[in-house]
């Protein structure tokens, strides 16, 4: 893969928590995809009987999604790859790609990537932004609250730069409902 390199795109937890090793660290787009809350998380962040939602990358013609790459040292390879699957691949409701890149350098590499399975249970596009903050607001799940992850993210996405105008909406309604101020 890229001449021996190994590259991961981030879009959503992976930008505050890779929980792996790397030498590299890059601000990238993946055309054709967008940053959804589309997953319904039945365990990180939620559960069976009140399922959270996650982000995942929904494909989307014309789409392009800002993060971050992430370029694992040869030797970690397999590695990092055995530790992303158990984490991503928790339920198959996302699928393992390999898709290019474009680094904000102007460099294009294949990233691994996790995109979201339409055909999933778990999978829930087009829900409306109002039901996804209520959503949200409540659940909790085995790594914790479900707004966490949608504050820590925004927060992430803001200190990087990169622009997410729903997600940023997403998170101040969010922090309304908590606050108990609809």
């Amino acid at each position: 893969m890229n001449g021996g390199d190994l590259w991961v795109f981030g879009y959503g937890s992976l930008l505050w928590n890779p929980g792996f090793d790397h030498v590299e660290t890059a601000l990238a787009a993946l055309p054709g995809y967008h940053r959804s809350f589309c997953m319904r998380s039945i365990h990180h962040r939620g559960t069976l009987a009140e399922p959270g939602l996650v982000l995942a990358l929904d494909a989307l013609r014309g789409a392009v999604c800002h993060g971050l790459a992430f370029r694992v040292d040869p030797a970690g390879h397999d590695e990092t790859l055995a530790y992303l699957r158990e984490r991503e691949l928790i339920s198959s409701a996302y699928l393992e790609k390999i898709l290019v890149i474009d680094l904000a350098d102007g460099r294009r590499v294949e990233a691994v990537t996790y995109v979201i399975d339409p055909d999933h249970d778990q999978y829930c596009g087009g829900l409306p932004l109002a039901e996804q903050g209520r959503i949200i607001a409540r659940a909790v799940g085995g790594r914790g609250p479900n707004s966490d992850y949608l504050f820590n993210t925004a927060d992430h996405l803001a200190e990087l730069g990169i622009e997410d105008a729903e997600l940023s909406r997403l998170a101040r309604d969010v922090r309304a409902l908590l606050a108990g101020h609809e």
